[in-house]
This record gives structure tokens, sequence and C-alpha cells, in this order.
């Protein structure tokens, strides 16, 4: 038992100037990763707010669609071409 405490009493001595040494390093590399998560949740966000607007326009159409479809007008084909020649928003 006392050479196993004489062994880890050198080791204990060696790993507190180590650890010192280390901690500001490990500081800055916590400090970047949170950085760059930061960045990355930033960019997932707005690729999210894009394709929000991208599945509303798509809803839009095909409203337009199922309107369409479901129209008994005899005027289908002149409906057809004015959605055709409408700009998209």
């Amino acid at each position: 038992m006392v050479d196993l405490i004489a062994v880890f009493i050198p080791i204990l001595a060696l790993m507190i100037p180590i650890v010192a040494i280390m901690a500001p390093h490990f500081r800055k590399w916590l400090e970047f990763k949170e950085q760059a998560l930061s960045v990355q949740g930033n960019d997932t966000a707005e690729r999210a707010a894009q394709y929000g607007a991208h599945i509303e326009r798509l809803e839009q159409r095909v409203r337009v669609l199922e309107r369409i479809i479901t129209d008994k007008n005899i005027h289908l084909a002149a409906e057809i071409d004015n959605l055709r020649d409408a700009p998209l928003n």
C-alpha cells in the first residue's frame, strides 16, 4: 500500500501543472466548438425558413390545381392559360 502511494505522489505532482497548462487550451477549444455550433444552428434555421416558404408556394399551387379540377366551369382551358401566363409569387 505504501509503495502504491509512493508511485502516485509523483504522478499527481506532475499532473497538476499539466492540467493547469492544458486548461486554457481546452477552454478555447470549447468556445470555438460553441461558436461553430451557433453558426450551424443559424444556417439550419435559415434553411428551414426557406423550405417553409417553398412549401407554402407549393401548397398554393396545389390549391389552385384542386380548384381547377373540381370547378365545373366551361372555360377551363382559358383559366389554365391565364394561370400559365400569370407571374409566380
